[in-house]
């Protein structure tokens, strides 16, 4: 048997044992970063990407917290003032929101947290609402009904230009961005009484289930035109 070891052969064992030690530090390297640690950042706006860049995420204040993104594009939004957090899908498309705002405005408070959940590429269906204009308060959750075609918002700005008529109302329709039907309220309302209020399709109230301040209780049943057909209070029970 023949011990002696070729030089060629030796050459090529050691570059690869050294390349592979090479790697394996490298990766070890990339593997061991240490994030980086801050008591205090003052930012304008915080934008969370993917490795492939796209946003999922908004963090700013109500003068950066920009339009509106649609499948990674971003449109001018018609009413969004309000600092917090956008959320985005896999697409870049938005699909909910998390934004406050309030200020005393000549002796009167004013305030307002809204969280959302939007249907893909629609508006919120799902929402937690509290809100305060002086004396008139409402806080609850909503369900809504969207169109269920996709919005085209990119031609909401345009749309909003048209002169009010059925013109304009056909338009919005057809590009899947006509109104909203209410379906379901629960919370506190503005009269101050704490409800629960179920709507048909067409967005009609049909059943409530309210108590007031002073604790009256009642059940009303509604028809389509909105009047009280059965009504159930405590007493009658």
């Amino acid at each position: 048997m023949n011990l002696r070891l070729d030089p060629s052969r030796a050459i090529g064992t050691y570059a690869a044992v050294m390349t592979a030690i090479a790697a394996w530090t490298l990766l070890a390297g990339v593997g061991a970063v240490t994030p980086a640690r801050f008591d205090t950042i003052d930012v304008k706006r915080i934008n969370v990407r993917e490795n492939d860049g796209t946003l999922r995420l908004i963090i700013a204040g109500s003068d950066h917290i920009g339009g509106l993104f649609i499948d990674g594009k971003e449109y001018p939004h018609p009413n969004r003032t309000e600092a917090g957090l956008i959320f985005l899908n896999d697409e870049g498309t938005e699909n909910g929101g998390l934004v406050f705002d309030g200020a005393n405005v000549n002796g009167k408070p004013t305030n307002s947290g809204h969280l959302s959940f939007d249907r893909w590429h629609q508006d919120q269906t799902l929402y937690f609402e509290s809100l305060e204009d002086g004396d008139q308060r409402r806080a609850g959750v909503f369900v809504e009904d969207r169109p269920d075609r996709p919005a085209d918002f990119p031609r909401m700005t345009a749309l909003r230009l048209m002169p009010d008529g059925p013109g304009k109302d056909a338009a919005f329709n057809a590009a899947g961005l006509g109104k909203s039907m209410r379906r379901a309220f629960l919370g506190r309302d503005f009269d101050g009484a704490s409800k629960l209020v179920l709507r048909d399709g067409q967005g009609r109230a049909r059943l409530t289930l309210q108590v007031d301040n002073d604790g009256a209780a009642r059940i009303d049943f509604l028809d389509a035109a909105g009047k009280v057909v059965r009504s159930q209070t405590a007493a009658g029970l």
